[in-house]
């Protein structure tokens, strides 16, 4: 660990993805007729997602409880019930947070020396307006959060790209 007081790093977590919560919120009310995000739908919930390290601790101080249990099987996200609810929703990592909206992005094109935009959206969520016509104020941008949690990774005492897979924060049985 890091000389920082891993609680305060673990506190600006929970203020950046308060934050993240709070910018998503006009845009799910902007697109609420196309998000087919609701609880039980679960086709963006993969396996083998990972976190990063302080994302993971969020998880594993906030529902304890949960890596005791057997993690959904093989296939789906580790943390989905048998239902297909999330079994750690207020724990959930940022990646689960801005899932189902319009996502854009950067990206450098060096042999044109220049950014070019990227969008995207869950397959469920395509009808409406064509991405490309969406304002940008009306898709979430990646990158800036992303560029705050590899800064409190480090802040937190772990290399700044280190990430978790969410199925190993579950406690494995003994002699496994």
């Amino acid at each position: 660990m890091s000389s920082s007081d891993p609680e305060k790093v673990v506190s600006k977590l929970h203020e950046l993805h308060r934050e993240v919560d709070a910018r998503t919120g006009p845009l799910t009310h902007l697109h609420k007729n196309r998000l087919q995000c609701k609880k039980g739908c679960f086709d963006c919930c993969v396996d083998h997602l990972t976190v990063f390290e302080i994302e993971a601790e969020r998880i594993k101080r906030g529902s304890p409880h949960v890596l005791t249990m057997t993690p959904h099987p093989e296939g789906k996200c580790a943390f989905l019930n048998s239902h297909g609810a999330c079994r750690v929703y207020e724990n959930r990592p940022y990646v689960c947070r801005t899932q189902g909206f319009p996502l854009r992005w950067l990206e450098e094109d060096e042999e044109e020396d220049a950014l070019l935009e990227y969008r995207d959206i869950c397959p469920l969520n395509e009808e409406g307006d064509p991405l490309v016509e969406l304002a940008e104020e009306h898709c979430w941008t990646l990158g800036a959060v992303e560029g705050q949690l590899a800064s409190l990774q480090i802040e937190f005492g772990g290399p700044a790209l280190k990430r978790v897979a969410l199925r190993d924060l579950f406690h494995k049985p003994s002699g496994s």
